[in-house]
């Protein structure tokens, strides 16, 4: 699915004298590459902090955290996301509280939105899903009217643009209150463990999002609030500070990558393609079919005796989830995230794929759907 060391090769000797500097330094933690991490992500998404952290799931908990919640204040987002969007919110006691998605982008649908907010809702988190933005136009009016804060999880996303009505145009992580991302390795800015990071344009919530990632602390040894331990060490970010520079290079290689794959398959009628979104550059974290009444398993263990990898993300949406019961969700409460946890797979995406790969991966397509 993707090939992380065939992108690591074409990058060895900057990665490499990256690592080797931090290790001759030996400032393991909180080392001067960090901050020069950060300044550099400031820069990238235009935004005045950049706060690093552990990970993703960290990130979006610290940013839930900053806007002190109380037990019980509900927080609105997606069903159909990775699990760490709604791990977060129901750590701090708080209560997820769903709105469906829209069938051809797969982020939330910000008509549902209105109608499942309470006295309680505190927060509106939406997932930029796949590699392009929610419906940011629409959700930053909806909490403006209301007085709710957003919190973008952009773990997909980074690099994606979102163009408002009025034409102004930010990032994905820029255009929330506080906005959230993962390094993990499959990202498209990705380290060589785990990292996160949470950005802000409120010096006050960015002080208050710093503190807590060092135990409560803006002095060593003084805690002012309860904390957590949750930092990006020295050697990832001095990885991802060379990876960086080349972030906009590696969207680019996805998006040819996508057209490709758009040209190849546009004519097999039981598989619908990626839908772009009109305000929104997707930088394709995943490409993702979603099948019209053609057999999934059938095709994954097709392209499986082949060695094409496939992936299912995600195949049980959030309200259906075991460990989230109590919550008293039902099946059939949101159709369309079930409809599409039973019918989307994504085929191989990555900076390094090349033509031959491609034509491979399609042709194989093509010969599931002939037999």
């Amino acid at each position: 699915m993707v090939d992380l060391p065939g992108q690591y090769r074409k990058i060895r000797q900057e990665v490499d004298a990256a690592i080797n500097k931090v290790i001759e330094s030996g400032a393991f933690i909180n080392g001067p590459e960090v901050t020069a991490f950060q300044r550099n992500l400031e820069y990238f998404l235009d935004i005045n902090h950049a706060i690093t952290c552990g990970n993703g799931t960290d990130a979006l908990q610290i940013a839930l955290m900053a806007l002190d919640p109380e037990p019980g204040d509900e927080v609105i987002t997606t069903p159909f996301t990775f699990i760490a969007t709604v791990e977060a919110i129901a750590l701090l006691g708080l209560k997820p509280v769903f709105a469906d998605v829209c069938p051809r982008c797969f982020n939330i649908d910000a008509s549902g939105i209105e109608q499942v907010i309470t006295s309680r809702t505190k927060v509106i988190l939406p997932v930029h899903l796949y590699g392009q933005c929610a419906n940011m136009d629409a959700i930053m009016e909806i909490a403006g009217n209301r007085n709710l804060r957003v919190i973008e999880d952009a773990a997909q996303a980074l690099g994606s643009e979102y163009t408002f009505t009025n034409g102004m145009v930010k990032k994905a992580g820029a255009i929330g209150h506080i906005g959230c991302t993962s390094f993990f390795p499959s990202k498209n800015l990705g380290c060589f463990g785990d990292g996160g990071a949470m950005f802000t344009g409120d010096p006050e919530l960015a002080e208050k999002l710093r503190s807590i990632t060092l135990h409560g602390s803006r002095v060593k040894y003084y805690h002012d609030m309860i904390g957590v331990n949750s930092r990006l060490d020295t050697l990832q970010a001095a990885i991802l500070d060379v990876k960086l520079k080349y972030l906009e290079k590696y969207n680019r290689a996805r998006a040819e990558a996508a057209g490709y794959y758009d040209r190849a398959l546009s004519g097999i009628d039981r598989l619908i393609l990626p839908k772009r979104m009109s305000r929104s550059t997707h930088i394709f974290h995943t490409y993702t079919l979603k099948m019209a009444g053609a057999d999934r398993d059938g095709l994954r263990e097709f392209l499986k005796k082949r060695n094409i990898p496939t992936m299912i993300y995600y195949p049980v949406p959030m309200h259906l989830q075991k460990g989230y019961s109590k919550y008293g969700y039902r099946k059939g409460d949101f159709p369309v995230s079930e409809e599409l946890c039973a019918s989307v797979l994504s085929i191989p995406m990555h900076t390094e794929l090349r033509d031959d790969q491609l034509e491979y991966i399609c042709s194989s397509v093509h010969d599931y759907f002939k037999t």
